[in-house]
């Protein structure tokens, strides 16, 4: 027998969980259907090797929208970040090191070892990205205008964002369009002369991409990075205690507190369609499930290419679909171990080592390196040096680990989907060449390990449906953000078959841990509900 609901939530990642919380709020009765046997999406804890507490897939929490965790009050219902400062440690291959934080002074005195030009350079270029970031937020938590099919109807909306870009003062204009436009490298080179800064700093900036940092348009993903305030301070993240999947735990305990229900082990096999509108879901497992509103969190070719029957959309449409650029360069490393690793820095002394490691650490050094990271990915293969971010989570959150080992989470650069003669060739060796860089920077780190666990692009594909192991749900490029998310004349979550609503992040603002794309969803189907 089938059962009936008011509303669908495919996929109980971040985004359908915070769909279905406010759905549920607003008194919809919500059933929500994830094909894993846990909730979490990419934002999810797992429990590995028997007993240690693993974020496998996303790591850090920076993004997440303050208007979300007030609105749902996510702190009241289990979610506690734990605020990395310093945020970012790059060990230099001559023992150096940059570390930053959140405090002014300390930061001008990092970068001031490197150039005093920079150090007062950096104070201002944080001021400029606060305000931009400022100007952004809000447009995050709404829906994007019509476009470019917009009317007089649509000014209400078109004319607030137009008042308050020309609120901005002349030089922030300008560097928003540099954003939107110019690579990071280019904009960081405007603003800094020193290398270990730029370096650190431009990580953000190809970070899931398959671009190098001097490549067009990653200057939007630098900045993509740099807007979020969950800690209370721009560029200072946090890890989530507990790990990732807490955070979704909050989220469904607000869900469920407002009566959602929520499957696990529930694979949807196809979204049902009845007189040219959804009908609900039919599960692997023949279990059919009835509503005439269902949200999809799947990615915008899963949702619209796999999950639904042949010939139920337009044509052009369907194109338009297939066309969305969803490459892939990520490879996810987790790792038990023995100990820290030791960076080689004598300038530390033997203060609390612990410290230095609170935040991401980046193995990247140079312009150079990153470059020939990425022309190895070109040529088909992965990266002979890639570029590794290293997070050590237990550093901070003592509770992911019963026995005093610690997690540490390896981000890595470049992976091609489909290397030349595929990852059965290439994963042991890839995994060596990362252990290499590490190694190279904090010596015998590699002997320390107890247990890892290495995720291609495509397996990051199998387990977590990431379409070509893309882990925003399609590139983040001009030409894919904003009123182009998914595609053009679809900016609105709404789709062209009626009911059927996106709200992963395949739609506006897009990839990462934000929650906007779940939370606009939710308003545009309840908007449609009266």
């Amino acid at each position: 027998m089938s059962q009936r609901y008011d509303a669908i939530v495919i996929g109980a990642g971040h985004n359908g969980l915070i769909a279905a919380a406010y759905l549920a709020k607003a008194g919809l009765k919500v059933c929500v259907v994830e094909r894993r046997h846990v909730i979490g999406g990419c934002s999810v804890t797992e429990t590995l090797w028997g007993k240690y507490k693993v974020s496998t897939a996303a790591y850090v929490c920076g993004l997440l929208h303050q208007k979300i965790v007030k609105d749902l009050q996510l702190h009241q219902h289990g979610l506690e970040i734990l605020r990395r400062d310093p945020s970012s440690l790059t060990p230099l291959p001559d023992g150096g090191h940059l570390l930053l934080g959140s405090d002014e002074k300390f930061n001008w005195e990092q970068i001031a070892k490197f150039s005093k030009r920079d150090a007062e350079a950096f104070l201002r270029y944080e001021e400029a990205m606060d305000k931009l970031s400022s100007f952004i937020e809000p447009l995050l938590v709404s829906v994007p205008p019509k476009f470019p099919n917009w009317s007089l109807s649509d000014l209400p909306k078109l004319l607030p964002i137009s008042l308050s870009f020309l609120r901005l003062p002349i030089p922030e204009r300008e560097l928003l369009s540099k954003l939107f436009t110019a690579s990071a490298w280019d904009v960081l080179s405007d603003w800094f002369e020193s290398e270990p800064l730029k370096i650190t700093l431009a990580t953000d900036g190809v970070i899931g991409t398959a671009l190098p940092p001097t490549a067009p348009t990653t200057a939007l993903v630098l900045f993509h990075h740099v807007m979020g305030s969950i800690t209370g301070k721009r560029g200072v993240w946090g890890y989530v205690r507990g790990g990732m999947g807490m955070l979704c735990e909050a989220i469904a305990n607000v869900a469920k507190k407002h009566g959602a229900t929520i499957l696990t082990n529930a694979e949807v096999k196809q979204i049902l369609v009845r007189n040219d509108a959804v009908a609900g879901v039919a599960l692997a497992d023949g279990t059919e499930i009835e509503s005439n509103k269902v949200l999809s969190n799947a990615d915008p070719k899963r949702t619209f290419l796999q999950l639904l029957p042949q010939g139920v959309l337009p044509d052009e449409f369907v194109r338009k679909i297939q066309r969305i650029k969803m490459t892939a360069a990520s490879f996810k490393v987790n790792i038990v171990a023995d100990g820290l690793p030791k960076f080689r820095d004598e300038g530390r002394g033997t203060g609390d080592e612990e410290f230095f490691l609170r935040g991401t650490i980046h193995l990247c050094p140079s312009l150079e390196f990153l470059e020939q990271a990425y022309a190895d990915f070109v040529r088909g293969e992965p990266s002979q040096k890639p570029m590794v971010e290293m997070c050590i989570p237990t550093v901070l959150d003592k509770t992911l680990t019963p026995d005093g080992k610690h997690i540490i989470s390896l981000f890595v650069q470049y992976a091609p989907y489909e290397p030349v003669d595929g990852w059965k060739k290439w994963k042991d060796e890839f995994i060596k060449r990362i252990l290499a860089v590490v190694d190279e920077f904090a010596p015998n780190f590699s002997s320390q390990i107890v247990h890892l666990q290495a995720l291609s692009p495509k397996d990051l594909e199998t387990e977590f449906a990431l379409t070509g192991g893309n882990i925003f749900h399609g590139d983040i490029t001009p030409d894919q953000m904003f009123v182009f998310r998914p595609i053009i004349g679809w900016a609105q979550y709404k789709t062209p078959l009626r009911g059927l609503y996106l709200c992963g992040a395949g739609s506006h603002p897009g990839g990462g841990v934000i929650g906007a794309a779940g939370h606009n969803a939710a308003m545009v189907a309840l908007k449609d509900r009266k």
